[in-house]
């Protein structure tokens, strides 16, 4: 199989790394990749903003890129990272050239791309989730009027409330406010433009109380098959404080979720596929559901239409079921009678990110010490721990790539450097949370670049 993988984030370099252990895969193009991808044996980076102009003949003088590229290569499977592209439509396109592709096209991507229409779908179908309202910046007033009404406790006390920007906002354009003042504010911000086009319109929301977490699932149509539950950690420092980033670091399974709550959430997955069909969408892809476990059952918080970033950094590496076929199974729609197999161990990553991230970041830093870090992982719990370790229950870490970029140092030698706000994921793989904590952090102590940083609690609270 020849492969392109569209992103360039940890999520698209964990996807890679997941494709290129299956030994029917040659060649994997990654557009536009970063420096861990570079890296990667059967991997290619490609700039296809450059590729080509005029396509192979002249009714295509149209197309995408991405569409030139794949008919020009022999692509066997488009696998498409990052929710952007989806809601632009390029699934569309390639499906619509009968190139096989992993992704939805933009009638089942509105789930994540349309806050609004996403709510309008759930309660349309029965999916539970919290009540809502939807205002544009012409509703103001009305919007503050849903806000006051969440907020009133029949006691007399103030519930928090939810203001989410209706379109994409890169996971930053959610904010839960404690009181009305901050409800008030998030919503001028919305309306500022600090989210550009996605908060012209507002979604305000009652906040759910319990336990949040996360499940994904491949689903080709009609199939659903889940991977284990698992929970990120948004905030930006300890303790989860500070504002909400594209996610610090994660870690699964999640030892609170009990056989109850995971066989409703199961549930939910599939009546949202089935609902997906009776609305006419052919849904082949990735289905990301943020959970809110309340006293009342499992609650929706949101949809995603692609893998959760960091969350596909600890489940890939423990699946063992081959990812090229189960991605291509489902881009076929084909997935009936598939099963996946997983290692029997925890996974915990942790996000080493840039100084000031998650705003503004300064950016072309060397990178050392990552191989170190892989060694220093794997040795944290000493021999002990490795004489227990075996193919089943690993002691295992691995280091993906976010924002990196290769460049070519004074002497002509390449270097890794920073190029964004995430930079690394350090995962750990052990039998025991204990052991994963302490092996990833043992090697996010060996990585260094310029204004480095992390979270130092991440999965503290499985434990």
């Amino acid at each position: 199989m020849n492969i392109l993988v569209i992103g360039s984030g940890g999520r698209e370099h964990a996807i890679v790394r997941g494709l290129a252990r299956s030994p029917e895969v040659e060649t994997i193009y990654v557009a536009p990749g970063n420096g861990g991808t570079a890296l990667e044996e059967k991997a290619i980076n490609l700039d296809l903003d450059d590729y080509g102009s005029d396509g192979d003949s002249g009714d295509d003088s149209n197309a995408s890129p991405e569409l030139r590229f794949a008919r020009a290569n022999d692509i066997d499977l488009v696998v498409i990272g990052p929710e952007a592209p989806l809601v632009a439509g390029l699934a569309d396109e390639l499906r619509a050239a009968n190139i096989p592709t992993f992704g939805p096209n933009l009638d089942g991507a509105l789930l994540e791309g349309s806050k609004q229409f996403s709510k309008d779908f759930m309660f349309a179908h029965g999916i539970p989730t919290a009540a809502y309202g939807v205002f544009t910046k012409d509703e103001r007033e009305a919007a503050l009027a849903c806000i006051e009404d969440f907020c009133s406790a029949p006691d007399g006390s103030t519930n928090p409330v939810v203001i989410k920007a209706d379109g994409l906002a890169a996971g930053k354009g959610v904010i839960i406010a404690q009181t009305l003042q901050e409800a008030h504010e998030a919503l001028d911000l919305c309306f500022s433009g600090k989210f550009g086009e996605a908060g012209e319109t507002v979604v305000v929301e009652a906040c759910l109380q319990g336990f949040e977490c996360s499940m994904i699932a491949f689903v080709d149509g009609t199939t659903v098959l889940p991977l284990a539950p698992s929970q990120d950690h948004k905030r930006a420092y300890d303790g989860d404080t500070g504002p909400n980033t594209g996610g610090m670091g994660c870690y699964s399974p999640v030892p609170a979720v009990t056989d109850e709550q995971l066989t409703q959430m199961h549930d939910i997955m599939q009546r949202t596929a089935d609902a997906l069909v009776e609305e006419g969408i052919n849904y082949r892809g990735i289905l990301y559901a943020g959970f809110m476990l309340t006293a009342d059952g499992p609650h929706v918080l949101e949809f995603n239409v692609r893998f959760g970033d960091p969350e596909t950094q600890v489940l890939l590496p423990r699946l063992r079921t081959d990812l090229a076929m189960v991605m291509s199974k489902t881009a076929r729609g084909e997935l009936a009678g598939t099963t996946l197999d997983f290692i029997d161990a925890v996974g915990v990553s942790v996000v080493i990110a840039s100084g000031g991230y998650p705003d503004s970041v300064e950016t072309g830093f060397p990178i050392t010490g990552i191989d170190a870090a892989v060694h220093a992982g794997e040795a944290a719990l000493g021999a002990d721990a490795a004489a227990a370790t075996t193919p089943d229950r690993p002691i295992v870490l691995e280091v993906y790539h976010a924002g990196t970029t290769l460049r070519e140092d004074e002497h002509g030698l390449r270097e890794l450097v920073t190029a964004g706000g995430r930079v690394l994921n350090v995962t750990a793989l052990a039998p025991t949370f204990e052991e994963a904590i302490a092996a990833a952090y043992r090697g996010v102590a060996e990585i260094h670049f310029e204004g480095a940083r992390t979270r130092q609690d991440i999965a503290k609270r499985a434990l």
